[in-house]
């Protein structure tokens, strides 16, 4: 098959896993708090890539370059879900994820500036797209009318959460051409867990899921499973292409994650709030060409 179309086709994985996801990830963190949400999804998707490592026999040989970023990634990201899971808590489930599509702008502009990838004319015309219709999304109307500038809530932790999104998956491509996809995705899973809990124990948040009924933690687990898939299928694509590309199409997760959020939880968006998702989203198809 085709690089570029097999690279299309493992972003467009990412985008349904990552959007399913944010939002179960979105319920959860109204019901149960952001941190224990994450902390017991990004478990079970440990145990999920783990099992998934023996079944391959992988090859656990690891190169020094590996072994220093696979913890800057994990902190990282980590960052990047507890500031997007808090966004969750807060505000309008179709908002945050829809402000969250800047994090392929800035995995882009890192990959420019560090990496040296360069982006054609309608990818530059789709970040500007993104950058926009994010911007429209996530600022509240309503106080803007009655002349009071103010951010949606949750917004300002979901552009947290997406610069560090962004920092992720450059150093990401990095690790998985150096070790491998499976591998790659391991590690950072592991250093996931390690750092939720010591970030626990530091800041004294509860994490256990006593008096939690047991659907909502079978849900939960396999919130952990389709996330972790989502991040093995990137990482796949990012040894086999660019992040410049594959990126940008996996972060539409935003358009599963705000179906899902206006079908099940009747969110409601004004109308210029969904012309900005909508300019997003078509921003974000753009810089995939």
């Amino acid at each position: 098959m085709n690089t570029t179309i097999l690279s299309i086709l493992l972003g467009i994985g990412g985008m349904f896993g990552w959007g399913i996801y944010d939002f179960l990830g979105g319920v959860f963190s109204k019901q149960i708090g952001s941190f224990k949400s994450l902390f017991w999804s990004q478990l079970a998707g440990l145990g999920s890539i783990l099992l998934l490592a023996f079944a391959f026999k992988t090859d656990f040989h690891i190169s020094i370059l590996a072994i220093i970023l696979s913890p800057v990634a994990a902190i990282v990201y980590s960052a990047g879900y507890l500031f997007f899971f808090k966004g969750f808590e807060k505000g309008n489930v179709s908002i945050i994820a829809a402000t969250m599509n800047l994090w392929a702008v800035f995995t882009m502009l890192f990959a420019f500036i560090f990496m040296g990838q360069r982006l054609s004319l309608t990818q530059t015309i789709g970040v500007v797209m993104i950058l926009s219709g994010a911007t429209l999304a996530s600022l509240d109307w309503g106080s803007m009318r009655s002349q009071r500038f103010q951010l949606s809530l949750g917004v300002k932790e979901a552009i947290l959460g997406a610069f560090f999104f962004g920092i992720f998956w450059n150093i990401s491509e990095i690790i998985s051409e150096e070790v491998g996809w499976l591998l790659t995705t391991l590690l950072v899973k592991f250093g996931i867990a390690i750092f939720l809990l010591i970030f626990s124990l530091v800041v004294k948040q509860e994490f256990g899921l006593t008096n939690i009924p047991a659907k909502t933690k079978y849900v939960i687990a396999l919130m952990g499973m389709i996330e972790v898939a989502a991040v093995a299928l990137v990482n796949y694509g990012l040894t086999i292409g660019d992040a410049i590309l594959i990126t940008p199409i996996a972060s539409a997760l935003s358009i599963v994650t705000i179906a899902l959020a206006v079908i099940f939880l009747k969110d409601k968006i004004s109308k210029l709030q969904g012309f900005g998702i909508f300019t997003a989203v078509i921003g974000i198809i753009a810089t995939a060409f």
